[in-house]
């Protein structure tokens, strides 16, 4: 990577060594780190609001999910539709649980209320190295980024979250089995579907660098589409209900982004051929 930095770290004919580009990282990493670290002591401070108005919210029938599939249900007569009406109960088994559980869970909405800067601090060390051409092309790509992680982020909670926590908290394998949820489950639970959706939602963004590098391409990913909907489709199956309509729910977007990233696919290799 070269570019326009000056530091004692440069070489003499004026590009960045090895050990400055580690140190110029370094300083984007330690903001980084700052700005989760603030984010998180903050979410640990609003513990109140925290659990019992987000962390722990779809679990209930106030929430506003929750409430939209029960008129849904009551609107097209399909009882399966209501979800949450008698929400799980919680337990903690571990002396610590509930402290442990508290600090991980105000790291982890530290971490993704930051995702912006932290993905504007890695695009200010890798940009100068980018030739003028190519900042032009990903101009506003900090904003995608984020933008695709935080509507994945969302589409997560307020759908596959709550659809997820009807069907595994109520799911028994006898009547003789009682469910009851430990909350470090039910965190694991909710953070790992949230989580795995905002990465999921990158996809247009790593269709878009597969296909400026070649090795990804329109044609491939037409050719894969049944395959990429049975995927789709089993992994809706998988977190939802057993109805059609709350696969539909999940699916559908997912279908859409494989579509919108075959078209990214081919601008991203028309622009690689201008270059």
């Amino acid at each position: 990577m070269t570019g326009n930095r000056q530091t004692h770290n440069s070489s003499p004919d004026g590009t960045m060594t090895f050990w400055g580009h580690l140190e110029e990282l370094r300083g984007h990493l330690i903001r980084a780190s700052v700005a989760v670290l603030v984010f998180a002591i903050a979410a640990f401070l609003a513990k109140d609001f925290l659990f019992n108005n987000i962390i722990l919210a779809p679990k209930e029938p106030y929430f506003l999910t929750n409430r939209v599939f029960c008129w849904l249900s009551a609107k097209l007569s399909i009882p399966a539709l209501c979800i949450n009406t008698n929400p799980v109960k919680l337990i903690n088994i571990d002396l610590a649980g509930q402290f442990t559980t508290h600090v991980v869970v105000s790291l982890i909405v530290g971490i993704i209320i930051s995702v912006p800067y932290i993905v504007w601090e890695l695009w200010r060390f890798i940009s100068p190295g980018l030739q003028a051409r190519e900042r032009a092309h990903s101009r506003g790509a900090v904003f995608v980024i984020s933008g695709l992680f935080i509507i994945g982020i969302l589409f997560a909670y307020f759908l596959i979250v709550p659809l997820s926590i009807n069907f595994l908290g109520s799911y028994q394998v006898s009547g003789l089995v009682e469910n009851q949820i430990a909350l470090r489950s039910f965190i694991t639970t909710v953070t790992t579907i949230t989580f795995a959706a905002g990465i999921l939602f990158e996809l247009p963004v790593v269709v878009y660098f597969l296909s400026k590098v070649g090795m990804l391409t329109p044609e491939i990913m037409r050719k894969q589409r049944k395959l990429a909907f049975v995927l789709i489709i089993a992994l809706a199956a998988l977190i939802t209900p057993p109805d059609i309509f709350s696969q539909i729910m999940v699916g559908l977007p997912l279908f859409l982004l494989y579509e919108i990233s075959i078209r990214i696919s081919g601008r991203a290799i028309a622009q690689a051929e201008q270059d």
